[in-house]
């Protein structure tokens, strides 16, 4: 089995995954009692992630522990660090990392964010299929999931799923 380069994200209806202070709070909006919107069989599904650095630390700052340590994690940064455990510093270049990943077996690999490494990602086209589950919330401005300055993707939609709390999934492949 090939591996795949997967975006799975949330983003408000106008297309911010953040609010412009990193504020993530939107996002509870739909938050209900036993419903994960398939995040669980999702992530049975990778066993590599890459994240950026500011969304990794974002995620430290909440209070959290990294959610991802059971796999081979790269948090992408300009400052190489030593690897905690499972996860990995990584400072070299994106693409070259998606060749390694993908050479070796293995699950597939989830990018978790953040907008800096998506668009890296697209300006490359190495993101193979993209799971956006869209909040029902207008934020008029924050951090763009989709900068511009990358080429043009067309995508094939797999399917759609809508949930009681106001959210849509999308599920799209190249």
């Amino acid at each position: 089995m090939e591996r795949k380069i997967i975006l799975y994200i949330a983003m408000s209806l106008d297309g911010y995954i953040a609010k412009p202070d990193d504020d993530l709070g939107f996002l509870s909006l739909v938050e209900k009692e036993g419903e994960d919107y398939g995040y669980a069989d999702f992530v049975s599904t990778v066993d590599a992630v890459i994240v950026g650095r500011k969304t990794y630390d974002k995620v430290l700052s909440m209070g959290f522990d990294f959610p991802h340590s059971d796999k081979d994690a790269y948090i992408i940064t300009r400052t190489p660090r030593e690897p905690i455990g499972s996860v990995k510093f990584y400072a070299g270049s994106l693409p070259a990392l998606v060749a390694d990943l993908k050479a070796k077996q293995g699950k597939h690999i989830f990018v978790d964010g953040g907008a800096e490494i998506v668009h890296e990602l697209l300006r490359h086209d190495l993101i193979d299929e993209f799971y956006i589950s869209i909040i029902p919330i207008l934020l008029g401005e924050g951090i763009s999931l989709f900068k511009n300055g990358r080429p043009e993707l067309k995508l094939k939609l797999i399917s759609t799923k809508q949930f009681d709390m106001g959210l849509a999934q999308l599920h799209y492949v190249k």
